[in-house]
């Protein structure tokens, strides 16, 4: 039996493997012949890309649906089932199986053996779904010797913990994964960093220091492997100085973290209770003496903000001297939180805004409170422009920071590479890359 698995390319898309279905790979029959595809890498041509294959998998983000369907939609068109799965078919299920032969709702490693076997006698259900979340100590450890050799940067991704117990609005994680933190046994994590090639590994746990017994045997436990690491972490963890410690001694040198907003009433509504913006600025400071690089995320279009809002926002990010830091624009996901008491209060501008063909050029896709639509999105291209532009590269540099590879030898040409990024993508709207045609 022959099984592709294929991984939608979106420009947001960061050149890292995708975890999911390489353990769905591991999970697979010995005599599968498994490939696999990244269409960011490699994009999928409806001509000459698709594979001959007995079954396809495709995991599916919200920002990739219409991609993911329409590579669907063509192999099914060749007689070749395909099965959809991940955050968005889960959300809409029935969307996805117009464009499936099955639909996996949740996580699939339970179920996915089944399956299989169902897909070999020709006789796929049209949905599968788990009774439970995933048992983490039965996860196996990737097949990542189905990757391409080029094209992702040079690291290993790896799991640790799934599930979040925070509550945020506008935020798909909790639904998907759980509201509790589920943990891999450290001795597992372990000898799979220690198996990995590359020096650099990085945790894409939601939140590396969620549970703080947990975190601090792991860090400790990954210390003597004398790997450096990058991660995600809430700042509910990064108030303690011994947490930033112990961060550093175990070998991390970068965090994402999600600040979100400078304002307490946009982060109490959209239920962002673990942040406090008093705290912002301390955290970063500490983060920095501990070498530890920071990269942040700021969501623009609160019922607070408005234009000063976001100004304020961006002064914060320069005087701060954050690494580098993504402006977002609130987004309804679908089946979230924020998605529905929008539509519930009428202000819902677009539903199904995913199957759009430039879904960025519409947004946002629902009525601010205290500002319009293009007033919000004008900010937003504005708050890409300042970040990014010379005078703001300068004063960022950390002249005095840690001697750390990040911000000695990456930090001038990756912001180089953002504000090309900003430029094109937010600035002038225009594509980064260029998938081949269906």
């Amino acid at each position: 039996m022959k099984i592709e698995f294929i991984s939608p390319a979106v420009e947001e898309n960061a050149p890292v493997p995708n975890l999911a279905l390489l353990i769905l790979a591991a999970l697979s029959p010995p005599d599968a012949e498994i490939s696999f595809t990244d269409d960011l890498l490699t994009p999928i041509d409806s001509e000459k890309g698709l594979k001959e294959v007995d079954l396809v998998g495709i995991t599916v983000l919200t920002k990739t649906a219409l991609r993911a369907y329409r590579i669907a939609d063509a192999y099914r068109k060749r007689g070749i089932p395909v099965v959809l799965g991940g955050i968005h078919p889960s959300a809409l299920p029935d969307e996805a199986k117009e464009h499936a032969d099955a639909v996996v709702i949740g996580e699939a490693e339970e179920i996915w053996p089944c399956l299989i076997e169902d897909a070999r006698s020709g006789s796929l259900k049209p949905f599968y779904q788990q009774k439970d979340f995933t048992d983490c100590s039965k996860i196996p450890r990737p097949r990542r010797d189905i990757l391409p050799k080029k094209g992702y940067f040079p690291l290993d991704v790896v799991q640790a913990s799934r599930g979040c117990p925070y509550r945020c609005e506008f935020c798909s994680v909790r639904k998907f994964f759980g509201d509790t933190y589920r943990l891999r046994p450290i001795s597992d994590v372990v000898e799979e960093v220690k198996s990995l090639p590359h020096r650099l590994i990085m945790f894409n746990d939601d939140n590396i220091i969620g549970s703080p017994s947990y975190s601090e045997e792991l860090l400790k436990a990954v210390t003597p492997l004398k790997k450096k690491w990058i991660g995600q972490a809430s700042l509910h963890g990064l108030r303690d100085g011994k947490n930033l410690e112990l961060l550093s001694r175990s070998g991390c040198i970068g965090l994402l973290i999600g600040f979100e907003s400078l304002s307490k009433p946009n982060l109490l509504q959209s239920k962002k209770y673990q942040n406090d913006p008093a705290e912002y600025r301390q955290i970063l400071d500490a983060l920095h003496r501990f070498g530890i690089t920071v990269w942040g995320s700021f969501i623009f279009g609160f019922d607070e903000d408005d234009s000063a809002t976001l100004e304020e926002t961006v002064k914060f990010a320069i005087q701060t001297k954050i690494f580098s830091v993504v402006f977002a624009l609130l987004t309804p996901y679908p089946e979230t939180a924020f998605y529905q008491r929008v539509k519930s209060e009428g202000r819902l501008i677009q539903d199904g805004w995913w199957l759009l063909e430039r879904p960025e050029d519409s947004a946002p896709h629902y009525l601010p409170r205290k500002m319009s639509g293009s007033e919000l999105r004008e900010g937003w291209k504005n708050a890409w422009r300042e970040f990014y532009s010379f005078p703001s590269i300068l004063k960022r540099f950390q002249w005095n920071y840690p001697s750390t590879l990040i911000n000695r030898l990456v930090y001038f040409p990756f912001q180089l590479m953002q504000r090309r990024f900003a430029q094109m993508k937010v600035i002038e709207g225009r594509r980064r890359y260029r998938t081949r045609s269906f």
